[in-house]
């Protein structure tokens, strides 16, 4: 498999080095990718969206940003709209990030998925280092989702309402909001969310769902009892932070299409390949496979509405500084030159 993805993708890296102008030079490259179908345009073929994430110490990077704006078509802030950066003192509402990726997608003619209103991590230090009676919690939760929401409302076309709720054993994460509050804090959250903006997209996020097994099996559960109670949900988000060292994930699709059945839309939300470093031709070859398959999987089933990779180059992956001696995760390297993987997501999306 490895030998004829290789000659394929040789094939497909030549080729594409003259298209995009990269063989003479970044001039050439830049001039030429204006010709040629972006990722977000094949994807619309399909009826999909290709988005990427992006945050806000990187927008000074104008090479950067130029690629941002002309490849994708949907933008996820990685951390501006995170509790920390919007809340950073109770009732203190500061939007400054999240605005300026908003402003920077409106400019660009992209979408953007907000990310995210509810996570255990991030969390403003007022808000952990107090012991909150259930009712003094409720109001905290509701105020800050619905004050963020309103602050968005008709500029989003999603969001991350609650990120992370599940173990890998498919019980429930014991944070804050569901020691104080038990499990009905995921249903008031997306409640409190179709009141302040009655029109956009609602949705879960999590890691390590792309598998049918516990922990995927815990968020249809989840999601079929919250259908049938009426409360506002219409998507699932499956990370898809894979690793070579791993398996891929074989029942995507399959998985991806039981949530399509529930009447939900599903979205590869956060996408990146990393592998044990050094990347090796053998190794981008595999992750060219896998961005493939993915993207496979999801033109498979008609609900699966789109893929965001998380940061579209490796000059500003989060991998290398949460999983030493790993990276090369994403489609892009760190001289923004496209990868294997990018070609492979181009004759995917073909």
């Amino acid at each position: 498999m490895l030998v004829r993805t290789r000659l394929r993708l040789a094939g497909a890296l030549a080729s594409a080095l003259v298209a995009t102008g990269i063989a003479s030079g970044p001039a050439a490259q830049a001039g030429q990718q204006h010709h040629r179908a972006t990722l977000a345009d094949l994807a619309q073929r399909h009826g999909r969206y290709f988005g990427s994430a992006t945050d806000n110490p990187e927008l000074t990077d104008t090479a950067y940003t130029k690629l941002l704006g002309h490849e994708f078509d949907m933008i996820t802030p990685g951390n501006g709209m995170k509790w920390y950066a919007t809340e950073p003192q109770q009732g203190v509402f500061d939007f400054t990030k999240g605005d300026e990726i908003v402003g920077l997608a409106r400019a660009n003619h992209q979408k953007v998925r907000g990310h995210t209103l509810v996570w255990h991590s991030q969390l403003p230090g007022w808000l952990t280092a107090k012991e909150w009676t259930a009712d003094e919690l409720r109001a905290v939760l509701k105020n800050h989702i619905q004050t963020e929401v309103r602050h968005y409302r008709g500029k989003l076309y999603a969001w991350d309402v609650v990120n992370e709720a599940f173990n890998e054993d498919g019980t429930y994460r014991e944070n804050i909001f569901y020691k104080t509050l038990g499990p009905g804090y995921i249903a008031d959250s997306l409640r409190w969310a179709r009141q302040a903006d009655p029109k956009v997209k609602l949705y879960l996020n999590d890691y390590n769902i792309e598998w049918i097994g516990p922990k995927s099996d815990a968020y249809y559960t989840l999601a079929k009892e919250l259908k049938a109670q009426g409360v506002p949900l219409d998507g699932v988000g499956f990370q898809a932070h894979l690793a070579l060292q791993y398996d891929y994930p074989a029942s995507l699709e399959d998985n991806l299409r039981r949530f399509s059945k529930l009447g939900l839309d599903t979205a590869l939300t956060e996408v990146d390949v990393r592998m044990i470093l050094p990347a090796t031709e053998e190794l981008l070859a595999k992750q060219a496979d896998w961005y493939a398959d993915m993207t496979k999987a999801c033109l498979a089933v008609r609900r699966c509405v789109g893929i965001t990779v998380w940061d579209y180059t490796d000059k500003y992956s989060w991998i290398p500084a949460f999983f030493p001696g790993q990276g090369a995760a994403l489609p892009w390297d760190e001289q923004l030159r496209p990868k294997p993987a990018y070609f492979a997501l181009r004759n995917a999306l073909k």
